[in-house]
């Protein structure tokens, strides 16, 4: 615990080891979010993803003028975590 001009409060942080799913997600949705950007650089992403043995599922908003193989984009990432 902390005080900060009399206020009490807590802080918390996650941490999860190489290869854990919730890393892997994090690298398709950054992978998702280089190839709008790379693109056009006035994209706006918002992009989650989650996985499980076999599937990867990307959801969110995503405006952008570029055309993205978003299969591809997620197979690229896979490949590159291989």
């Amino acid at each position: 615990m902390a005080n900060n001009e009399g206020r009490t409060f807590l802080f918390t942080s996650e941490s999860v080891n190489e290869g854990h799913p919730d890393k892997f997600c994090d690298q398709v949705s950054d992978a998702v979010l280089d190839a709008c950007v790379a693109g056009d650089p006035m994209s706006r992403v918002a992009c989650e993803s989650c996985c499980k043995t076999g599937m990867v599922m990307i959801f969110g908003e995503i405006t952008t003028a570029s055309t993205v193989n978003y299969e591809q984009v997620i197979r690229d990432a896979i490949i590159a975590n291989v």
